[in-house]
């Protein structure tokens, strides 16, 4: 029988972050951090101030750091910019950018970005968090949590290979948490896919593939 090599038996990162600088003010936020992110769902953590906003925004190419690399799959950021931002899902819903857009606009402009978007699964999604009766109003309209909720739907219906997403139950009531804990706990056990969650606490519930801590 054929012997595997030992580095063939290990993990394949889907996302990796070499040696981030970033700063926005002295010290640096970031001096040299590295990350390795394997398929699931990773947890960051921080107090607040920490950082954990603005690592999910370097990731996603969102800022763009002073120093070090970032690479999905073969794709890295700084070689093949639009590639890689192809293949990383964030969205902020604090912005305002998208307010006057509907449910179904803003979805349509996600459908648009990432070829794997899965379509047939959008009426579940808006269905599992009470937006079927929402979905062409514009954003404006809506509340802080239905907001949010518009780009978890986004996220989880994207089919991107790297999914960010910031403290995403803050503002939902109780079922739209616990159907977020049941995607959580599919993307857990996805074989090509990370999802990174910046929140202060694990969400229970949902195994974790690795734990980063900022601060």
């Amino acid at each position: 029988m054929k012997q595997q090599r030992a580095d063939q038996l290990l993990p394949v990162p889907v996302l990796e972050a070499t040696g981030l600088h970033f700063a926005w003010a002295q010290p640096p936020l970031f001096a040299g951090w590295s990350g390795r992110f394997l398929p699931g769902v990773t947890l960051l953590s921080g107090e607040e101030g920490s950082g954990k906003t603005t690592l999910l925004r370097l990731l996603a190419g969102d800022l763009v750091a002073s120093g070090g690399q970032l690479q999905v799959g073969s794709t890295r950021l700084d070689r093949d910019p639009d590639g890689y931002r192809a293949q990383v899902f964030w969205a902020d819903p604090r912005l305002s950018l998208y307010d006057q857009m509907t449910v179904d606009a803003c979805l349509a402009m996600v459908a648009a970005r990432f070829r794997s978007f899965d379509g047939k699964a959008v009426h579940g999604l808006l269905s599992g968090l009470s937006l079927l009766e929402h979905r062409h109003k514009p954003l404006f309209m809506l509340s802080t949590g239905s907001r949010r909720k518009v780009w978890l739907a986004a996220a989880f219906a994207c089919g991107a290979s790297v999914i960010l997403l910031d403290e995403p139950f803050a503002a939902l009531d109780r079922p739209s948490i616990a159907f977020i804990t049941q995607q959580l706990q599919v993307a857990a056990v996805a074989a090509q896919r990370v999802v990174v969650l910046a929140d202060y606490l694990a969400p229970p519930a949902v195994p974790l593939v690795s734990s980063l801590q900022l601060g």
